[in-house]
């Protein structure tokens, strides 16, 4: 039997859910459940603590969940325990986290240390191919965590991966106007971008940050210090639908996420902060969608949530939520190797800037 192992788990706007058991053989044995959480009936935490005796070490979150709720429910129908079972500030969900990560199965924060990285202004594919670098990099174990802000020169249209190049983009005016058109690996939607038009960011972790968590559930995860940074400089804002943040202006911005194999997350954000919106129509077709009805026909009118909303510099905006993040999480300042920025230098001449890549849905 292994030496006691313990893991923790703060539920999101709840309590503090802990765990401490022992490992036997693959199995996982001796738990004791515990925390500042509300349970009643005091039995039904011995319920909870032999429904995870005898679970495999490498058992996914919704089957540890799946045992502690059916352990409950086979008690309520036998009657050792009451018809009504309170647990108030967690749930079995909470309880499983608590496991994967006493069986260093998930990570928190509290267990990654993230390096800033600010390379310079470098052009958009550049950046793109960034993106799939410390991926890759993550995944096979050679860097860990990294976040760090796109700076640029080069006006794009940057689509999702999956997106249709025809459908999205006016290709002729975008050449006309000098605007490349940029393909990421991400999903999602386009991004339109001038140099200190928008914020953007990418952060990369391990899988294990967001261990058990639904897609839906990672994306909120993964911007939770967004709302903080965002209500730093004014802003109340909240996350509505799968992947946009808004306030009750209206749409702030929209994340993107790519899986990699190996165990890495890549996440993204875009904020507008004083786009040029009848260039943006004259490059997008969906914009113009969108905004048809809106009114937006002026070469005067502006897109900037974040500028009207923080009246703040763009400067000063990226300073704060740079403190934010770093007073939040545990931050040290690194730099892009000389192999990495090659390897993305490559991956844009043989990948980001082909036409194969870029139209590679029509």
């Amino acid at each position: 039997m292994s030496e006691p192992l313990h893991g923790e788990y703060k539920v999101t706007g709840g309590k503090l859910v802990a765990v401490d058991l022992r490992v036997a053989e693959d199995r996982i044995e001796q738990v004791h459940v515990h925390g500042d959480f509300f349970l009643d009936p005091d039995e039904a935490l011995e319920v909870i603590n032999a429904s995870l005796a005898g679970a495999p070490v490498a058992a996914p979150p919704a089957e540890l969940a799946r045992r502690v709720q059916d352990a409950l429910d086979r008690a309520r129908t036998e009657a050792t325990l009451p018809a009504a079972v309170i647990m108030a500030g967690f749930d079995a969900h909470a309880i499983a986290m608590a496991v994967r990560r006493a069986l260093g199965k998930a990570s928190s924060w509290a267990d990654h240390e993230i390096s800033f990285l600010d390379p310079g202004p470098l052009p958009p594919v550049t950046h793109a191919a960034l993106d799939e670098v410390l991926g890759r990099e993550l995944a096979a174990g050679r860097r860990g965590p990294t976040f760090r802000f796109w700076e640029w020169q080069d006006p794009a249209v940057v689509i999702g991966s999956f997106q249709s190049l025809h459908n999205e983009v006016d290709e002729q005016a975008a050449a006309e106007l000098g605007i490349q058109v940029v393909r990421r690996i991400s999903g999602g939607g386009a991004m339109f971008m001038e140099a200190g038009n928008c914020i953007t960011f990418s952060l990369v972790v391990p899988e294990t940050l967001v261990d058990g968590m639904s897609y839906e559930a990672s994306y909120a995860f993964l911007d939770q210090w967004v709302l903080t940074a965002l209500a730093e400089v004014g802003v109340q804002a909240h996350y509505a639908g799968l992947n946009d943040i808004a306030s009750d202006a209206g749409k702030l911005a929209g994340a993107a996420q790519k899986r990699f194999v190996g165990g890495a997350v890549l996440h993204h954000v875009t904020m507008a902060y004083d786009i040029d919106a009848d260039k943006m129509l004259q490059v997008l077709r969906i914009g113009r969608e969108k905004l048809s009805d809106k009114g937006t026909k002026s070469a005067n009118k502006r897109v900037d949530p974040v500028r009207s909303q923080t009246h703040l510099s763009r400067a000063e905006v990226m300073a704060s939520f740079s403190q934010t993040f770093r007073e939040l999480y545990r931050v040290v300042d690194s730099e892009l190797t000389a192999d990495e920025l090659a390897t993305a230098e490559e991956l844009v001449r043989t990948k980001f800037a082909t036409p194969e890549w870029t139209a590679r849905v029509p």
